[in-house]
């Protein structure tokens, strides 16, 4: 008989020590797969304040007659489509990463035409609400690079830990799955070419 309460106190004691150590595993991927979800947070809020400038920057912009048109047609479409996709962080797949990315990559694209077209009117350039926007948007964009790091570096905690041992089989188990990284754009390696 009392042999036979030994092998149930043992057993209770597995019971726990497992629960205890799956329980253990989980809750660790659960904060982490947070962290990631806030810091996708802030990568989205930076780039909305970017976006949040924009239409303030067309409209000083817009008030230079001879200002190119489709520059700005451009900037505003761009800035549409960023803002249109939205990915939430228990949905990032690198297939969605990439269709945010390549949104976000378009408007770049549009604000640095729209600064290189700006270069021609000096009068604009002068102008002291486009000086101010351009100093937020410099500073925004900054920004942006700071969260993009933050995110990579919470992204590469969680992705290294749901890939352990024995963490790897829970993971699978739960549905805990690798999250992308942010990269730089194609092209970036070279140096970009400078004329005089």
């Amino acid at each position: 008989m009392k042999k036979n309460w030994i092998i149930i106190a043992i057993i209770i004691l597995i019971v726990f020590l497992l629960y205890g150590l799956v329980k253990g595993y989980y809750n660790q991927m659960v904060t982490l797969n947070e962290g990631v979800s806030e810091r996708w947070a802030q990568v989205e809020n930076v780039y909305q304040r970017r976006a949040d400038l924009i239409p303030n920057l067309v409209s000083t912009v817009k008030g230079y007659a001879d200002f190119e048109k489709q520059t700005l047609t451009d900037v505003i479409e761009a800035r549409s489509k960023a803002t249109s996709v939205n990915i939430d962080a228990s949905q990032l797949t690198p297939e969605t990463f990439q269709q945010f990315q390549n949104a976000q990559d378009g408007l770049s694209s549009a604000l640095s035409r729209l600064m290189v077209v700006v270069e021609r009117y000096p009068e604009l350039k002068a102008n002291q609400n486009f000086l101010e926007l351009q100093a937020q948007l410099e500073g925004t964009e900054n920004r942006i690079a700071v969260e993009r790091q933050k995110f990579n570096v919470q992204t590469r905690e969680y992705n290294t830990y749901i890939k352990k041992f024995p963490q790897v089989i829970f993971a699978n188990l739960y549905g805990f799955d690798e999250k992308p990284y942010f990269h730089a754009e194609e092209g970036a390696e070279k140096a970009p070419e400078v004329k005089f």
